[in-house]
């Protein structure tokens, strides 16, 4: 019959907590991190003048709602003729 030690014991435990927490972790990030999908139904081109205030007042957005459905817009860089997303999810 064979022997086991305490140490062999401890190690055999550290290893499946370990490997425990590893698949823990992996299987919460992948739920984590699940990129939410962005729906655009209607855009319109920039005119000159044109702010993103202006822009979400004409539409009936608020700033919450319309930064939501153009998060890489940057108001201080829009240009003529950009497309922005007016009605989206």
């Amino acid at each position: 019959m064979a022997v086991i030690n305490n140490k062999a014991i401890i190690c055999l435990l550290f290893a499946f907590a370990l490997v425990s927490m590893m698949s823990t972790t992996e299987s919460k990030r992948n739920s984590f991190f699940t990129p939410a999908v962005l729906v655009c139904n209607s855009v319109i081109g920039v005119k000159s003048g044109d702010t993103c205030f202006d822009i979400a007042n004409n539409f009936n957005l608020s700033s919450k709602a319309f930064e939501s459905i153009n998060p890489n817009l940057n108001c201080d860089e829009m240009f003529v003729g950009e497309w922005i997303c007016v009605k989206g999810q």
